[in-house]
């Protein structure tokens, strides 16, 4: 609907029409965007609690488990899981489910009211998405792999702090590792945003010189023009919405296996 009214906002005051009709409309895209902002205000709110209980409910799980009876390393491995671990698994629980019926909604209603406007302008629409679909889960992969690494990693660096560990210069290479895996990760998480940029951009471009030879030829409006720059704007944001919340699954995966098999580890330590 807002797409919708912009076009004919537009279309309007570009023919000449009255202002009334206009005023109307402009008064209805802001019913709607309020009520939009409402609605993920709520679902926000929501979902924050709903991960938050999940948080509690590790931690909780994680303590019960743990014993004192277990090595002083395994004790420390326990303290990095119930204070830093346990948030963006447990976080990931609100969102996990609402973001991508709520993102991919957006996207599919997008694209399809777009197809309806202009098939042509809407095949450069999705054509944006599709080489994501191929780089995104390969660049996420490695990411992975770093994530993974840099955990077990701040795990040695706590199961040493617990057990007063001496082996300084070992601390300090492990730090060393650490810092040198969350630079690559920024590299390969910024890197991955460039492209996804570059390519929307060359979406926007592609609309206005396409859009533009259409509105010249007298085969579309000026307005349809304007509703695709928005529309792929508004397919973007949901899109890159996704794409976070898969970075998010695939991590909190390897987080949360991490985490199992810790504590799996430490109750096969304990004495029987």
């Amino acid at each position: 609907m807002p797409l919708e009214l912009q076009r004919r906002i537009i279309n309007d005051a570009f023919s000449g029409g009255r202002y009334g009709p206009i005023a109307v409309m402009c008064a209805a895209y802001l019913c709607f965007a309020l009520t939009e902002g409402l609605l993920k205000l709520v679902l926000n709110v929501y979902r924050g609690r709903v991960g938050e209980r999940a948080v509690r409910w590790l931690r909780t799980t994680i303590l019960r488990r743990g014993s004192t009876e277990r090595s002083a390393e395994l004790r420390g491995i326990e303290m990095s899981m119930v204070l830093a671990e346990a948030d963006p698994i447990g976080g990931f629980i609100g969102s996990s489910l609402s973001e991508p019926v709520l993102q991919g909604g957006i996207l599919v209603s997008t694209l399809v009211y777009l197809t309806y406007l202009q098939p042509l302008m809407a095949i450069i629409s999705f054509g944006v998405l599709c080489p994501q679909i191929l780089f995104i889960p390969v660049m996420q992969e490695a990411i992975n792999k770093r994530v993974q690494a840099r955990i077990a990693t701040l795990r040695d660096v706590s199961g040493s702090m617990i057990t007063s560990e001496k082996a300084e210069a070992l601390q300090h290479r492990r730090l060393k590792s650490v810092f040198s895996l969350n630079v690559s990760v920024y590299r390969l998480k910024f890197s991955m945003n460039f492209f996804m940029n570059l390519l929307n951009h060359l979406g926007i471009t592609a609309i206005l010189a396409l859009g533009g030879y259409f509105v010249v030829k007298g085969q579309t409006e000026i307005g349809t023009v304007v509703a695709f720059v928005s529309g792929l704007a508004r397919i973007n944001d949901p899109w890159g919405d996704l794409v976070n919340w898969f970075r998010d699954l695939k991590m909190t995966q390897v987080k949360y296996e991490l985490v199992y098999a810790a504590l799996e580890n430490g109750k096969q330590e304990l004495p029987e």
